[in-house]
């Protein structure tokens, strides 16, 4: 297998991110129409979450993506419970999301989502430059500044798609995974941590979102499934060494 350079991995440019989150809504539509009743009520590895929950999350920001006004609603209701509850406006506005939408049933959030998801890629692909370029401040689970145009296409392309991914891990529901979608976000996660790091590594991750990677002169090999290195620097399993370093999901 060819060794990547993780320096010549593109960064994900606007329209491609775009693209890959009409696909990743299409599979999590897709996901989500398999779903029995007792497999909605699931826990997943999110504590306050179960299935349900987790989707009425991701349902919120996809509203908030397609509306303006939505958005600003969200984010002023997020900054308020944020400072009542001293917690990272991240985790404040996922509350509000999931509280505001709590009354909606499996079926009906299905039907929402699959509403919204066209006028969500169409409004987030619209965002003029001089507002992309926009720096914003977070606290979690990183203490950095961003782009608004990294979370438009970045960040909400990682949620949706590691959501996904803890769907299955909860319900036992079959993963769909592709070289040409889920081994280019792969691609693009691994980037960010090597830049992140800034140390040598050689990494093997296996399945049909990995391949062989490098930097700094490549290290030690390490082998791990693709999905598994990804859900560790999410904060989804126990982290040692570089795969400590956090990437924001």
């Amino acid at each position: 297998m060819t060794t990547t350079d993780v320096t010549t991995i593109p960064t994900i440019q606007h329209r491609e991110a775009m693209a890959l989150q009409a696909t990743e809504l299409d599979r999590a539509l897709a996901l989500l129409r398999t779903l029995d009743t007792e497999q909605w009520s699931t826990q997943t590895n999110c504590p306050d979450w179960d299935v349900r929950r987790m989707w009425l999350h991701v349902l919120g920001a996809c509203e908030a993506g397609a509306s303006t006004r939505e958005n600003i609603h969200q984010m002023r209701a997020g900054r308020k419970r944020s400072k009542e509850l001293g917690v990272p406006l991240e985790a404040a506005l996922s509350a509000v999301q999931v509280a505001e939408r709590e009354d909606l049933t499996a079926h009906e959030l299905i039907e929402r989502l699959q509403r919204i998801a066209p006028a969500t890629v169409k409004g987030r692909s619209r965002v003029p430059r001089p507002i992309r370029a926009v720096r914003i401040s977070v606290d979690s689970p990183v203490v950095e500044k961003w782009s608004l145009g990294f979370l438009i296409d970045i960040i909400y392309l990682r949620d949706a798609w590691m959501h996904r991914i803890d769907t299955t891990r909860a319900t036992g529901s079959d993963l769909v995974l592709t070289p040409e979608h889920d081994g280019r976000i792969v691609a693009d996660v691994v980037a960010d941590w090597a830049r992140r790091h800034g140390q040598p590594f050689t990494l093997e991750l296996t399945g049909a979102a990995g391949g062989v990677f490098a930097g700094s002169g490549g290290g030690e090999p390490t082998v791990i499934d693709a999905i598994e290195f990804c859900s560790v620097l999410a904060g989804r399993g126990e982290a040692t060494g570089l795969f400590a370093t956090t990437v924001p999901f």
